[in-house]
């Protein structure tokens, strides 16, 4: 599969998914956002990728949506006039989806319902949808290069990419509040200080960072019990009652204990590495999950 706006690298088991406009400072548009959704699904399906490390070419992650599209900037159909509802009883309805649903939105669910750890190796400039994309992303570091900003106040629009969800639980609603009111352009070390970032390193050493720190997600892992892990810490911690993360909880103990456990169990007693077989193509049946999707 070939892409327009990104690059697919798989070496060693790590995906390394670069925005690749970099004449466009990685903008986004329309079609980077169908690619990043095929891409973010293929990575779920390709028992090849361990983990996936995200970084933009050049000298910024991405400097937002491009604006010098022709017409609705955003890829939306000006011609309707939709409703909750609509987007309720029609979500997948080709005509919402085109029209009405948010780009950044579609592209944060892709993230959300992904199989893989996700990291985010912001090497630059990381403003609107450019900052909003990482939300969804497990880890996020950062070179002394990066400038983070939630600017959408300065446009006369709102955040999206479903970024009122996942912000506030990634740094407080006080702190995402006062970010998206100011709609200031964060440093590194401001974005680090408010809990957006694990760590800021200098540009030269962010991919081997996020390389080894995928590494530690991969080897001697496995696949499915980390593919149900970061699905589980997602929708559980969101539950109304923990009684929804011990149902989910006792499924993932048994179908685990009966697979890829029985082989770490034995590579415990017996002192030496884990050989697992499971696939995270593959996970056991009851995916709790797959409905809210």
């Amino acid at each position: 599969m070939t892409y327009e706006t990104l690059d697919y690298t798989v070496r060693d088991g790590i995906l390394t998914l670069t925005l690749n406009r970099p004449d466009k400072l990685n903008s986004f548009t329309v079609t980077m956002a169908d690619e990043l959704i095929a891409a973010y699904d293929r990575a779920s399906a390709d028992d090849e990728v361990g983990a996936i490390v995200v970084t933009g070419a050049g000298r910024a992650f991405c400097a937002g949506m491009d604006l010098s599209s022709e017409g609705n900037v955003f890829g939306l159909d000006e011609s309707q006039q939709p409703t909750l509802q609509d987007l309720e009883e029609r979500f997948e309805d080709p005509e919402i989806v085109d029209g009405v649903r948010d780009t950044g939105g579609q592209v944060s669910l892709a993230v959300y319902r992904c199989t893989k750890p996700v990291i985010a190796a912001i090497n630059g400039a990381a403003v609107g949808i450019g900052a909003t994309m990482t939300l969804p992303m497990d880890v996020r570091l950062a070179s002394e290069d990066a400038r983070i900003g939630f600017v959408f106040g300065r446009l006369g629009i709102v955040p999206e990419a479903a970024s009122t969800w996942f912000l506030p639980r990634i740094v407080g609603i006080s702190r995402a509040l006062e970010w998206v009111y100011s709609a200031d352009v964060l440093s590194a070390q401001e974005a680090l200080d408010g809990g957006l970032l694990r760590s800021v390193v200098p540009a030269d050493q962010l991919l081997d960072t996020a390389y080894a720190l995928a590494r530690k997600f991969v080897d001697g892992h496995s696949p499915v019990a980390t593919a149900l892990m970061r699905q589980m810490m997602y929708r559980n911690s969101a539950a109304p009652h923990p009684v929804e993360a011990h149902r989910v909880d006792s499924l993932a103990m048994f179908y685990t204990s009966i697979a890829d456990g029985k082989e770490g169990v034995r590579a415990f007693l017996e002192k030496r590495p884990a050989e697992f077989t499971g696939r995270a193509s593959a996970l056991p049946p009851f995916a709790p999950w797959q409905a809210d999707d």
